[in-house]
């Protein structure tokens, strides 16, 4: 066997390998060296470093030779053109999220790098430094990966990145930008309560000012802003439906209807008889309301932007107090605070959706139903609630094992 040419590879400390070389551009020397192969992988062994000096000098030489992209544009330009240009129709939170992200993080590091001289490892590098360095959770370093992509793509669709590039950046599996490997003890579980907690929670809001959206919460498994955001002409109680087409938010300090985030977030969920008695008296009781408190009720009441922008009063929320004052999504603050004090439970709305997915995941509702009654995007996302470890299923497989 021929003897490696080791020249520019040496190892480090810590048994990995690194490689080393120098070039010449526009008659200055410079100097390159990194410990990644063009992958973004570490160098394990010499051979590695060996094979991936190679390719850095090669496509260091290409760079040098390859006539530059008739239209050269910074990241920050490419932004700036996708916010006039690219994100007409997109969810108000959506901008305000991409906008987040680039003011207070990429804007820095990448804004006046030309979008074309990026490379994989140097973004991977970057992901990894805010999911294993700087802590950040998995799912808000998946936001960048995405914004990534939304520049890349806008580049590429704007002729300022050419195929090769753009399909090394965004579309070969083997070299793509891509996500960290996931710490192991990353939190992604299911959260469900407990019978037992559920008990201890349906005494406790019974009888409250948030009864009402804790059960479209727990016997629907509807999202905060879904529940706030309930009109009662989307409630059909002789057929035991409710129509989700909207969700209350805060926008520039004001609560209006939008719409929801994605397709399929519309959908129509199906009631308990149990929430279906409870929203009948409900209804009852705001008609009684309507006449013997009428003076109070139009005092008191809101008038918010709805859906198709029109003013409308916040007496046809659901979520609306008896004397006509508004609910929002921040009426259930106190709420989780009390209950934390109190109770000892660590309470969050969403938990109760997580529950609704897991106990009808225990009793074996097809995956599909469920998704539509989720509004999952995706199928994959309802199987989780199958494989959620729950007490139920856990006293459920003692028994079984038991029985064996």
């Amino acid at each position: 066997m021929g003897k490696q040419n080791d020249v520019g590879v040496y190892q480090l400390p810590n048994g990995n390998w690194a490689y080393r070389f120098t070039f010449t551009d526009s008659g200055k020397k410079k100097n390159r060296k990194s410990i990644k192969d063009e992958f973004g992988n570490l160098l394990t062994s010499k051979r590695a470093a060996i094979n991936a000096r190679e390719v850095a000098i090669k496509r260091q030489r290409d760079d040098l030779h390859r006539e530059a992209p008739v239209i050269r544009k910074t990241v920050k330009e490419v932004f700036k053109e996708y916010c006039e240009k690219g994100r007409q129709g997109k969810a108000y939170q959506t901008i305000r999220k991409q906008d987040s992200l680039w003011k207070n993080h990429i804007a820095a590091r990448f804004g006046n790098k030309y979008v074309d001289e990026i490379s994989v490892a140097e973004v991977n590098d970057y992901l990894e430094e805010l999911y294993y360095t700087e802590g950040r959770a998995y799912k808000y370093v998946e936001s960048f990966l995405k914004m990534f992509y939304l520049i890349f793509g806008q580049a590429y669709s704007r002729n300022y990145l050419d195929v090769d590039i753009y399909n090394k950046l965004c579309v070969n599996k083997d070299c793509r930008i891509r996500m960290p490997k996931m710490k192991v003890d990353e939190d992604t579980d299911i959260v469900a309560f407990t019978r037992e907690e559920m008990e201890r929670l349906n005494e406790y809001f019974s009888g409250t000012n948030a009864e009402t959206a804790y059960l479209l919460g727990s016997c629907c498994g509807l999202r905060i802003n879904e529940c706030y955001g309930l009109k009662w002409e989307n409630i059909d109680l002789e057929n035991g439906t409710i129509k989700i087409d909207r969700q209350m938010q805060y926008q520039d300090g004001l609560i209006k209807l939008v719409s929801l985030k994605t397709r399929n977030a519309r959908r129509t969920v199906y009631m308990s008889d149990k929430l279906k008695e409870y929203l009948s008296d409900l209804e009852r009781k705001t008609k009684e309301s309507a006449v013997s408190m009428t003076a109070q009720r139009t005092q008191n009441q809101t008038f918010i932007t709805d859906l198709d922008g029109s003013s409308i009063s916040s007496l046809e929320l659901v979520n609306s107090l008896p004397n006509g004052k508004i609910q929002t999504i921040n009426s259930m603050k106190y709420h989780s605070r009390n209950i934390k004090e109190k109770l000892g439970i660590d309470f969050k709305f969403h938990h109760l959706r997580h529950t609704y997915g897991t106990r009808l995941a225990e009793m074996n509702t097809p995956t599909h139903i469920l998704c539509n009654q989720m509004g999952h995007a995706s199928g994959k996302v309802t199987e989780q609630y199958y494989l959620a470890v729950s007490k139920t299923g856990i006293d459920l497989l003692t028994k079984n094992l038991n029985a064996m």
